[in-house]
């Protein structure tokens, strides 16, 4: 175990708040956590870790996320009535950034489960503040660059412009993009973005750093014929054993990563628990073995 950068812990982070289409990415962290646990598989990893070791990993629990609604109560997303207030859910994604910077702090290596993708622009805020010139390898079906969706800045669907234009990560590399609109290819051109489509892989070579790397994955990377428990399925997408082929070629230090988007309202039998519950695991093993 690298000591030096600390043990890896889970955060859990049951905000949804930010979905443009479905709610229930919220109740995602639980699930994992029980899939991950289910004596049904054990605790070893592809690279030969093993989680139940004692110290392997550690549980921060869940960050309490209380979600403040508009005054009607018919704006889940929060995306307009912003009022005087500003954004209500800058103050969720200020607590966010408090919390995982506090883990870091503490010499914690979190591994945030979501929740939607949004949360990904304050819990990178927090890493970035602490590991300069971050590299962040990102694994989506959607390219997340709309500088505003439906008139919101801060949905789902646009964290990784708020990223780049606040100067967060040195380098950008998206892996399994398939929904890219001209918009978001323009915008991945502003930024610099390595935008890696799907019909373009393997990319195993794209996935070395110098730098201190940050890992996200969006379940839709996946093929929803292995992840059907998400909130924007988008056939045509990476198998699990692809998925984890390009996890386990990353080159670099993982000072920190999320797994976000996996929706149980969506799932079936529990399959997409039980994948989202192996990704997390050969995350989490790829951060030990190093």
């Amino acid at each position: 175990m690298n000591g030096r950068l600390g043990v890896p812990t889970l955060l859990g982070i049951p905000f949804d708040g930010e979905s443009s289409y479905l709610r229930g990415a919220g109740d995602a962290p639980p699930k994992i956590r029980a899939a991950m646990a289910c004596d049904a598989a054990n605790s070893w990893t592809e690279l030969g870790v093993d989680l139940g070791a004692a110290g392997a990993f550690d549980d921060a629990g869940d960050l309490e996320i209380v979600e403040t609604r508009t005054v009607a109560g018919e704006n889940p997303h929060f995306s307009q009535n912003q009022g005087e207030m500003g954004h209500p859910t800058e103050k969720i994604f200020a607590a966010i950034e408090d919390r995982v910077g506090s883990l870091i702090d503490a010499g914690r290596r979190p591994v945030s489960l979501g929740g939607d993708h949004s949360i990904t622009f304050p819990i990178v805020k927090a890493v970035a503040k602490r590991h300069a010139g971050l590299t962040i390898f990102h694994f989506d079906a959607h390219p997340d660059l709309y500088d505003e969706f439906e008139g919101n800045r801060l949905s789902h669907a646009c964290p990784f412009a708020r990223i780049m234009e606040a100067g967060l990560a040195k380098r950008l590399v998206q892996v399994g993009i398939r929904t890219a609109t001209r918009h978001q290819r323009e915008q991945a051109a502003r930024f610099g973005v390595e935008m890696i489509e799907m019909r373009s892989l393997p990319a195993y070579g794209k996935l070395k750093a110098d730098e201190p790397v940050y890992v996200s994955f969006d379940m839709d990377v996946l093929d929803p014929a292995f992840a059907p428990g998400v909130s924007h399925r988008e056939p045509g997408g990476m198998s699990v054993r692809e998925a984890i082929a390009h996890l386990h070629a990353i080159h670099g230090e993982i000072v920190g990563a999320d797994l976000v988007e996996y929706n149980p309202v969506q799932d079936v039998a529990g399959m997409t628990a039980t994948v989202a519950a192996k990704i997390l695991k050969e995350i989490l093993g790829k951060m030990i073995a190093g």
